[in-house]
């Protein structure tokens, strides 16, 4: 069986039925980097209503006004393979100050590490690039979004549930985040990966989501369903990885070993 996340798994149940659990520990890491940047930059010069616009042959520029990334300062959560890639991006592509923050400090982090208090006030965009723990989960909420500098582009293609969704449109609407761009969704796995658009009404209904709804209307609001990874190099290291996974899996004698190794059910 095959699933998304590691955090879709009950580990404990695994062990205890005697299951194996593998994993693909990276799969080009800066395709969600890059990812990141494109709804970063989409939100900030208005591309999507831009779109939008054009189709119903509206060719004015009120509204449209955007900035320069030059000299604004990103505020990056979470400092793994993906972070630093979107770092790297920031600093190098754009010319931006670029402040981090993690619990596990690395050498190689292209910026300078700040508390996540002084991470809040001083961004012009926050990128969130964190797992999904008990600590982390609801890290963005009406609490912290009122420690957030007026008008940040908050970015998230992590996990969905870092961002209460309800207290980023609350936040949306008074201005204190001036664009949010999600390609996760704490209740995504109602929606993503589906198509409602040739269900009748009453199905379309039973599969409302309303917080999603709203998000969707909002012109300050990018949403993509999961798709930070969905490159061609990508899934060719996810196909590659899994099949080494089983391969591993039937041929070997001894406990399994390794990155890609979360639960072996022979130890």
């Amino acid at each position: 069986m095959r699933c998304a996340g590691v955090d879709n798994v009950a580990l404990d149940r695994a062990r205890e039925r005697g299951l194996s659990v593998m994993r693909v520990p990276a799969y080009d890491p800066l395709s969600i980097s890059e990812h990141a940047a494109a709804m970063m930059m989409s939100l900030n010069r208005h591309l999507s209503e831009s779109r939008d616009r054009l189709r119903l042959g509206n060719f004015s520029l009120n509204g449209l006004v955007g900035t320069s990334m030059r000299g604004k300062t990103v505020g990056i959560v979470g400092t793994g393979k993906i972070g630093r890639g979107f770092a790297k991006i920031c600093r190098d592509g754009f010319q931006m100050r670029v402040l981090g923050f993690d619990k596990f400090q690395k050498d190689d982090f292209q910026g300078e590490y700040v508390s996540l208090d002084e991470l809040y006030a001083q961004s012009d965009v926050i990128s969130l690039h964190l797992p999904l723990t008990p600590e982390t989960k609801g890290l963005i909420n009406k609490k912290t979004i009122e420690k957030l500098k007026e008008g940040v582009i908050l970015i998230n293609t992590s996990r969905g549930a870092l961002v209460e969704a309800r207290a980023a449109i609350d936040g949306l609407v008074s201005g204190r985040i001036g664009a949010l761009g999600l390609d996760v969704y704490e209740n995504e796995n109602k929606l993503f990966f589906k198509d409602f658009s040739s269900l009748g009404t009453k199905e379309r209904m039973l599969a409302w989501d309303e917080t999603m709804a709203i998000l969707g209307s909002m012109p300050q609001v990018l949403v993509t369903p999961h798709t930070a990874f969905l490159t061609r190099e990508a899934l060719n290291e996810i196909a590659t990885t899994t099949a080494n996974n089983l391969a591993a899996f039937f041929a070997a004698d001894a406990p399994l070993r390794g990155d890609s190794v979360v639960v072996d059910a022979r130890e």
